[in-house]
């Protein structure tokens, strides 16, 4: 295993690499914690999907950034995913996301937190998860968004 890493770290030094934020680390330990580190927020990420108040995107954006500094593969994989790969692309060139990716956030938020908020028996936890509701999505709304037919 250790063979193979290093043999990954030769041949990404031998040649540029093709994306900018793609740096694996020099040490082999801190490049093993990255990889560790990046599973564990992909399967967060995962549960995300499905988990109503668990975020999908940051989790995925850290993942990225995780594989960007331990392996060049899974990184890699990470970019060709159909999904995650355009959003991961948009993030890391324009700091933005796209519009209908932005719509669907809200439209998922305003499901999974008015579900929640429902089921809730209390009324300080559906006062705090209203208030959690709001706040992501004012962090959502600075997000800036970036049309597919602007220039970058």
């Amino acid at each position: 295993m250790q063979e193979r890493v290093n043999e990954e770290i030769r041949q990404d030094q031998q040649k540029p690499s093709q994306e900018p934020l793609l740096r694996l680390h020099d040490s082999a330990v801190v490049r093993y914690l990255y990889l560790a580190a990046g599973f564990a927020a992909l399967i967060l990420a995962v549960a995300g999907i499905v988990l109503p108040v668990l975020p999908t995107t940051p989790f995925l954006l850290l993942a990225a950034a995780c594989f960007a500094r331990s392996s060049k593969r899974f990184h890699d994989k990470l970019l060709a995913n159909r999904i995650a790969g355009p959003i991961i692309r948009e993030w890391t060139e324009h700091r933005s996301i796209p519009r209908k990716v932005k719509r669907w956030v809200y439209l998922l938020t305003a499901l999974s937190f008015g579900s929640s908020i429902l089921m809730m028996p209390s009324f300080w936890h559906q006062l705090a998860l209203g208030v959690l509701g709001i706040t992501l999505v004012a962090f959502i709304w600075r997000i800036p968004v970036r049309d597919s037919h602007t220039s970058p």
